[in-house]
C-alpha cells in the first residue's frame, strides 16, 4: 500500500482538474493543501532540521530537485 506525502488521492485528483472535479471542491482542496504547507509542514520541517538533520537534508534535496 502506497503512502501519501502531502496530498491525498482526492486532493491530487481535484488539483489536477480531472473531468469530474468542480471548481468549489478544487478550491477547497487547494485551501487545505495551503494550510498543510503553512502549518503542519513548517512544523515538521523545523523538527527535522533541529532533531534529525540528515532527514531534513533528504527532504530538502527531494523538494529542491523538482525545481
Amino acid at each position: 500500500m502506497a503512502r501519501r506525502a502531502l496530498l491525498t488521492d482526492r486532493e491530487r485528483e481535484l488539483i489536477e482538474g480531472g473531468s469530474e472535479s468542480d471548481d468549489d471542491l478544487r478550491y477547497q482542496a487547494i485551501s487545505r493543501v495551503r494550510r498543510k504547507i503553512e502549518d503542519e509542514m513548517a512544523t515538521d520541517v523545523e523538527i527535522l532540521q533541529k532533531h534529525h538533520p540528515d532527514l531534513y537534508d533528504e527532504l530538502r534535496e527531494a523538494v529542491c530537485e523538482l525545481e
